[in-house]
């Protein structure tokens, strides 16, 4: 059975070539924190539906501590958090990139996102239970 983390990250996984769109927060078309708020909710989690309000509102994780699940937020084109993704293990996260850009998968070592990187943090612990429907992303 997976952790509550490891099935966010399986949700995020299963969106990978959606299509970006500015506020989108469905299968038709996501912004990152759109991906973000979408998968949660599925697993009936709860977040805020922007980057810079779940950075603030996300229990605090160290970037050594990553486990799937765990959202990892940038700094791209702002002095303030304003893009993140879901880290699914391995050094990897999914994410909404930009316009023209489908839902993608990234290293956290490249050096562009390894130098925007701005912390991360959790939604999920592991005593929550998250819906394991596994007929839906």
């Amino acid at each position: 059975m997976p952790s509550p983390g490891e099935e966010l990250a399986r949700r995020a996984l299963a969106y990978l070539g959606a299509p970006y769109r500015f506020g989108g927060s469905s299968p038709a078309g996501f912004d990152c924190s759109g991906l973000v708020f979408h998968v949660h909710g599925r697993a009936g989690v709860v977040v805020p539906r922007t980057a810079p309000a779940q950075r603030r509102a996300a229990l605090p994780v160290r970037m050594d501590a990553l486990e799937p699940g765990d959202l990892v937020f940038f700094r791209i084109g702002s002095a303030n958090v304003d893009h993140v993704g879901v880290y699914v293990g391995d050094g990897r996260f999914v994410h909404a990139p930009r316009s023209a850009r489908p839902v993608s998968l990234e290293r956290l070592d490249d050096p562009y996102y390894r130098r925007k990187a701005a912390g991360a943090g959790r939604f999920w612990t592991p005593a929550q239970p998250v819906d394991e429907d596994t007929t839906r992303p």
